[in-house]
């Protein structure tokens, strides 16, 4: 990997780190500084002149401050004259903003992607977004990837021959419908409607779940509301055993000791786009690493090669 140079920020290192072991090539140390105004300042430790500069940063929380830090790092690349810059956004969370569906309101999204590029981002590689339709906010090429491929061959270790894949509203089904396809199962959707106090509400199950087993799917699990709302449904409607799968394994406050506490749940998966720190009472809860996946992106966006390929 002549010509890379590849930095992190302070949200994902180990992340950062095992992408670069995949890489074969060093991760750059930078400085993170704040002042006593808790303004920050980042200086790259390693040399940019003309170097293929990739930042490796997720948007998980406190995300304004590594959102400021990706913003800083991408501004000290492009003064250190990198020939170009890729952001590594593993969980671009903004993504949930981008749209404008009540009156006066910001779309963090396109904002965002504006500040990015402003910033000097040439490039931005990514993983699944919570809305396609943020690909166009950003001016710049982006290479959205997805975690279908890591999960699917974690859930081919099961009998699938009674399984069907489940998405938790209907704005997912697209994206079910392609991971039920790579593991050969029907799939169903939740009439899904959330309310201004952030309630949810499935009030119907869109196909046959009768004593099947269910795969949930979707993009993220935050708070988890909209799990256990759907697992009481699948209850109701006769499921069989429950696992379920994301990409983005945020598990905010106790989420994740809460969906470990039903019992007819059997197995939480997620990736490792962003830091997890499981309890002990978290057996459930089974982590797969996209390491892999973004190092190989990383690897064909430094070629010139088709990253579609990876798909």
């Amino acid at each position: 990997m002549n010509g890379i140079t590849v930095f992190s920020g302070s949200a994902h290192k180990a992340f950062a780190a095992e992408v670069c072991t995949y890489l074969q090539t060093p991760l750059s140390s930078s400085d993170l500084h704040r002042f006593a105004t808790d303004c920050l300042q980042i200086q790259l430790q390693d040399n940019c002149r003309q170097r293929d500069v990739f930042l490796i940063q997720p948007l998980s929380p406190p995300t304004q401050e590594h959102l400021m830090e990706l913003l800083l790092m991408a501004d000290a690349a492009r003064g250190a004259s990198a020939s170009r810059i890729t952001a590594v956004i593993p969980f671009y969370s903004y993504a949930r903003s981008d749209k404008k569906d009540a009156p006066r309101i910001s779309i963090g999204g396109r904002l965002v992607a504006d500040l990015l590029t402003t910033a000097g981002v040439n490039r931005v590689l990514t993983m699944a977004l919570h809305s396609p339709q943020v690909h166009g906010f950003f001016s710049v090429p982006v290479d959205h990837l997805h975690a279908r491929n890591e999960l699917a061959t974690h859930f081919r270790q099961y009998d699938l021959s009674n399984a069907v894949v489940v998405s938790p509203d209907l704005g997912g089904a697209k994206d079910a419908a392609a991971f039920a396809r790579l593991l050969g199962t029907p799939v169903a959707a939740g009439a899904k409607q959330r309310f201004p106090d952030d309630k949810v509400e499935i009030s119907a199950i869109i196909g046959n779940v009768v004593g099947k087993d269910v795969i949930v799917i979707d993009d993220e699990i935050a708070k988890g509301s909209t799990m256990i709302e759907l697992v009481q449904r699948l209850r109701e409607y006769g499921a069989g055993s429950i696992r379920l799968a994301c990409t983005h394994g945020l598990f905010s406050s106790d989420a994740l000791e809460r969906l470990s506490a039903l019992e007819d749940v059997a197995e939480i998966v997620c990736t490792n786009t962003v830091p997890i720190k499981a309890p002990s009472s978290a057996a459930k809860l089974k982590i797969l690493s996209v390491a892999p996946a973004l190092a190989k992106a990383i690897q064909r966006i430094h070629n010139g090669e088709s990253v579609s390929a990876l798909f």
